[in-house]
């Protein structure tokens, strides 16, 4: 009879203290994790809000169409930093993306009892929590130094060794994500197995690999230390890759760190096209090619 009673009453939630004591700890966290949240979303807002004031007024014709301006003149503009930040980001996401996603293939076909593939994978686990200020000034001492001059080469070479990590650690997660009975359909059709991986395990998460890549590629867009050893600067516009080249995250901190008003507006109007392009990125691999299993 007691054996009953007990049981009767550990089936009673509200009667039960231990229920209760979990229930208003369970109240706490959530409380504690939507208030962190609603700070974080907060701050958000609010440097969103900033950049839009003081950048909106800075987005005109004159910025993607003229060059940046001379020490206390008046207008000007950012084409040249626009196009030299287009050739840095593109180049290092054709060097990274091959890369990376080949590295991946190999990780994910050959990473279980390789030491080899341990031991890149574990090295990439290091690169992808590098500082990136680290990064470039590796690039900066086996190449600037060496070539003694900066260049957009020396550039693209340290943002594609940041992306680099990225898609490769993507792509490995994504090919896992494939059930191993498609992979057994496909050698048993007997399909070899580069086949089964490119043609078979590689298509099936497309999507994600994609992903991977535009996460890089929005990582990449705004770094500034890696470039300041680099790629450094350049007032005029210059598509030459091996000398100086003008890029927006440089162009960017030269200027807010200027007395100039006109300098520090188009700081303001880089940082609000730098922030939504990034945005832009993040949103569209979210969404467009969100992919959470694979066909």
């Amino acid at each position: 009879m007691n054996d009953r009673v007990s049981v009767v009453e550990a089936l009673a939630p509200a009667a039960n203290p231990v229920y209760r004591q979990r229930l208003w700890r369970h109240r706490i966290g959530i409380a504690l994790s939507f208030f962190a949240m609603s700070v974080g979303l907060a701050f958000l807002l609010w440097i969103l809000a900033t950049l839009v004031i003081k950048g909106f007024g800075a987005i005109n014709a004159d910025m993607f169409t003229q060059t940046t301006p001379s020490p206390g003149s008046d207008g000007g503009g950012l084409i040249n930093a626009i196009v030299g930040s287009l050739m840095l980001v593109g180049l290092a996401t054709a060097i990274s993306t091959p890369i990376g996603i080949f590295a991946g293939i190999y990780l994910a076909e050959y990473g279980d009892k390789n030491w080899f593939a341990q031991m890149t994978r574990f090295v990439t686990d290091i690169m992808l929590s590098a500082p990136s200020i680290v990064i470039g000034l590796f690039v900066y001492a086996i190449y600037v130094a060496n070539v003694k001059h900066f260049s957009g080469w020396a550039g693209t070479f340290a943002i594609s060794l940041i992306a680099i990590p990225v898609v490769v650690r993507t792509t490995d997660n994504m090919l896992r994500l494939v059930p191993n009975s498609l992979l057994e359909a496909a050698f048993a059709l007997g399909a070899p197995r580069w086949k089964v991986a490119t043609f078979v395990r590689l298509r099936a998460v497309k999507a994600g690999v994609v992903t991977g890549v535009l996460l890089a590629l929005a990582r990449i867009s705004g770094e500034t230390a890696p470039l300041l050893f680099t790629a450094l600067n350049n007032q005029f516009f210059s598509a030459n890759m091996n000398a100086p080249i003008a890029n927006l995250p440089v162009v960017i901190y030269q200027f807010a760190m200027s007395p100039y008003d006109n300098w520090r507006s188009l700081a303001w109007g880089g940082a609000l096209l730098v922030t939504f392009s990034v945005l832009a990125l993040n949103i569209l691999s979210r969404t467009l090619f969100n992919q959470k299993n694979p066909n």
